[in-house]
């Protein structure tokens, strides 16, 4: 018991003479990657904490729909705003943009909502491509590192002699770069797939309102179009 005890207190000591190593040698290309680290675990928080603000449920947009567009079928564009202020967040306010649009210029509604909706998911994809630039970077920083840690291993390796040891220490020590950067990576790539989803979620829901809107405008158009016929007669 006490021999296994031993053995495995020996191999996390190894272990960490190893991280230290590799952090003594290999900080240039390290610090870079912790660098990383440090911009994906602040980009995750202000993503989080911002959609968390502008958080709704596929309930809560059904009934926000519902009441609009009851609003817009009794032409209650004020009522329309007054709910879209409730709303608040980025649905509150592309609706609120999409009332005023509705309301000045309804043969164009749709170029310019879609110049509104655009606005809108650019600032919902604010900071993202920090995250898919460190997706893309790491893994190659820690390749990097370890492709030279390995070539100075072996120029220490011909001035030293054959020592096999000293080969196995010097690759343990070069690989944790490629692990480090690999780590991040993969972190950055989930937490990037993830907004992207959210993202897509509040671009469904601009193109609800758009539709919803243009029904109503569709209407309108119908109506004018019957009353001038009628009235050519």
């Amino acid at each position: 018991m006490l021999e296994d005890i031993k053995k495995i207190t020996e191999k996390e000591d190894i272990k960490m003479e190893l991280l230290l190593h590799s952090i003594k040698m290999d900080w240039p290309v390290l610090l870079p990657i912790l660098i990383c680290s440090i911009l994906t675990v602040a980009v995750a928080i202000n993503r989080f904490v911002f959609f968390r603000k502008n958080k709704i449920d596929r309930k809560g947009i059904k009934k926000y729909l519902g009441k609009l567009q009851k609003e817009l079928a009794n032409n209650n564009l004020e009522g329309a705003n007054e709910l879209s202020a409730e709303m608040g967040g980025v649905l509150g306010d592309i609706t609120e943009e999409a009332v005023r649009i509705f309301s000045e210029q309804k043969k164009g509604f749709s170029r310019s909502f879609d110049i509104s909706a655009a606005l809108s998911t650019r600032e919902l994809e604010q900071h993202l491509t920090i995250l898919a630039t460190i997706g893309g970077v790491c893994p190659f920083l820690g390749l990097f590192g370890t492709v030279v840690r390995i070539l100075y291993t072996f120029q220490d390796l011909a001035q030293a002699g054959n020592q096999s040891a000293a080969v196995a220490y010097g690759i343990g020590s070069a690989l944790i770069a490629t692990a480090f950067g690999l780590g991040v990576a993969i972190v950055a790539v989930i937490l990037y797939n993830y907004f992207q989803s959210v993202v897509s979620k509040y671009e469904d829901n601009f193109q609800l309102i758009k539709l919803l809107f243009l029904s109503f405008t569709d209407s309108e158009e119908d109506v004018n179009a019957g009353f001038q016929q009628n009235v050519a007669l």
